[in-house]
């Protein structure tokens, strides 16, 4: 078949999310930087650098052809699984959750690889079985289980965000599969007794989780993350108190340059900047759920649905924890927020999308 040109629409996107983001944390992040490595561009470097390390992972993904991760598929998701054994055992502690290997120089995050691992597995395993959706038991159980071997893995750690993320992904790839409607509510049905347990479980995610609904109510502890986030939403107005000018991020606003990034970026830019940054994630949906309806192999086609779902949820996600929406969960906002796994294993996403596009049609 021959190719075509890839989509450089999203491709324009991602480089300008990717740039907005570096310009954020170089503000965001400056205070905590000054104070962390006496240096205010400190963590905006490391970005930088994360951030061509990413570019050059979306160049080479775009130019590979997709089709071979239907052989590596089940390989990846081993070792990724692997992985997140490992880093329960000898992973780095921050925040209370002990989430990455700490190799010195750098930071790995093994979730953010599981996302991409459980995409690239799902779209393997229902492209091998469209004909054979309609048996639970005998074509559904199988993902079923590596879903929750997965989140498990990851809710030790803990990382609800990502689990839930995940979670989000295998529900959407699930109905694009065309899994039978009774099958996904069954599924669904039976994760929520397992969601309360683990909110509940502990004091500080049962108060987290309730702080959202009334967050004046505890305005010093568990309501602090949500009310400061909205203070610096609403300081920025129509069009932002300016560039670099932002007054939350001199400590009020817990991790300004991760989590509550998007915070910062209201507080600055204003609403015209957050309506901005929504409709480029808007487009970047647009066009992956179009390519994924064009492309004319199903394995190319759930792979763009998991791909673009991955990055969509994610930023749902954030954006409702910054806007009060959801309960406080620290998971970043992809391409913006300062993190390098996330960094280079989204735009490793966003160079296989590119490369699907080539194959779809008009």
């Amino acid at each position: 078949m021959e190719k075509r040109t890839p989509d450089y629409l999203i491709f324009l996107v991602v480089i300008i999310l990717i740039g907005i983001g570096l310009v954020m944390i170089l503000s965001a992040s400056s205070v905590r930087a000054l104070i962390d490595y006496n240096d205010s561009s400190y963590l905006f470097r490391h970005q930088l650098i994360w951030a061509m390390v990413g570019i050059i992972a979306m160049l080479f993904f775009m130019k590979l052809d997709y089709h071979i991760f239907q052989r590596l598929a089940k390989p990846i998701l081993f070792l990724s699984v692997i992985f997140l054994i490992l880093v329960l055992f000898i992973g780095f502690t921050a925040g209370g959750s002990r989430r990455w290997f700490n190799l010195g120089f750098v930071r790995i995050q093994p979730s953010e690889m599981a996302k991409l691992a459980i995409v690239i597995y799902l779209a393997q395993y229902f492209s091998s079985r469209k004909k054979r959706l309609n048996s639970f038991k005998k074509r559904i159980l199988a993902p079923v289980i590596v879903l929750a071997v997965v989140c498990m893995l990851i809710l030790l750690e803990p990382d609800l965000g990502t689990a839930v993320t995940i979670t989000g992904i295998f529900i959407i790839m699930l109905f694009a599969s065309g899994v039978r409607l009774g099958h996904i509510f069954l599924i669904i049905t039976a994760g929520i007794p397992f969601l309360i347990y683990f909110i509940f479980s502990a004091d500080y995610r049962r108060e987290r989780f309730f702080s959202f609904l009334n967050p004046w109510e505890d305005p010093l502890d568990t309501g602090y993350h949500i009310i400061q986030s909205l203070l610096a939403l609403g300081s920025g107005g129509i069009f932002g108190v300016g560039l670099g000018q932002s007054r939350q991020k001199f400590l009020y606003l817990p991790e300004p340059g991760t989590d509550f990034i998007f915070a910062v970026l209201g507080e600055e830019l204003g609403l015209l900047g957050t309506l901005f940054v929504l409709g480029l994630f808007f487009i970047l949906a647009w066009r992956g759920f179009k390519i994924a309806m064009s492309v004319p192999d199903l394995f190319g086609s759930l792979l763009a649905v998991g791909l673009t779902s991955m990055i969509i949820i994610q930023t749902i996600i954030n954006i409702g924890v910054v806007t009060a929406s959801m309960p406080v969960t620290g998971i970043t906002l992809p391409f913006i927020s300062y993190g390098g796994t996330s960094m280079v294993i989204m735009m490793s996403a966003a160079g296989i999308l590119l490369n699907i596009s080539r194959e779809a049609g008009e």
